[in-house]
């Protein structure tokens, strides 16, 4: 009798580190299903590109679920009024939780996820947060995603019944070059890929935070980033 395939949910957003944990998850073994969320978010160009990038890398399957975040606000990247901020030093980036925060995103995302496992039998979830490049938002740390995890074993009936339910972060501790040194092994195709929170005509701003640090963690991996930008 044939095993069941070993499956996992990844949740892609489009960009470089989702794509890249989408990867490491099928250098894993995993037949992978993808995840992308409509939210609401100004940048919803990085839906096209989770399609075309879950095509390129063999996953087994794809969904676009709709949630709209956008009806409560409280973040640049859901609120038009709201301006992106561009061009901030290391050291602003580095400081406090920056506006683009969306709130609860990642709490709403991976309940989500957790909730395409239970219908596929997988008892895996990746997500591609990362805690050291990152812009200080609180569900990226480790300690969400150890309580999400907790949370998950007693929340479902997989969970319940006794399968362990995992939440894993393969990005969590990487910078942004060994993001890029990674992806680049594992051939992740990065000139799909799009991180930019404020992207004009499906190109990359440059300027934003999110493009900042991708374009760093080029930098000091040794590489260009093959990604359009807009200069």
């Amino acid at each position: 009798m044939a095993r069941p395939p070993k499956r996992a949910v990844v949740l892609l957003s489009g960009g470089l580190d989702s794509s890249t944990c989408l990867a490491v998850a099928r250098r894993a073994g995993f037949e992978v299903h993808g995840l992308s969320v409509d939210y609401g978010q100004r940048h919803r160009a990085e839906l096209r590109r989770a399609r075309r990038i879950a095509g390129a890398m063999g996953a087994a399957g794809h969904t676009v679920v709709k949630v709209d975040l956008s009806a409560f606000g409280g973040s640049a990247l859901t609120d038009r009024a709201i301006d992106v901020p561009k061009g901030r030093s290391d050291r602003a980036m580095a400081r406090g939780i920056p506006v683009t925060y969306v709130p609860a995103r990642n709490t709403v995302l991976l309940a989500l996820a957790l909730a395409r496992a239970e219908t596929l039998a997988a008892h895996d979830v990746f997500v591609g947060v990362n805690a050291v490049d990152y812009s200080g938002y609180p569900d990226c740390r480790p300690a969400f995603v150890r309580a999400f995890e907790r949370l998950a074993r007693v929340a479902t009936r997989a969970g319940v019944e006794g399968a362990r339910i995992r939440i894993r972060a393969p990005l969590q501790r990487l910078s942004k070059a060994d993001i890029v040194r990674l992806g680049t092994r594992l051939g992740v195709p990065f000139q799909l890929t799009l991180s930019c929170y404020d992207p004009v005509r499906g190109r990359a701003c440059g300027r934003c935070d999110a493009c900042r640090l991708r374009l760093r963690g080029f930098a000091a991996a040794g590489r260009t980033d093959p990604a359009p930008y807009v200069r």
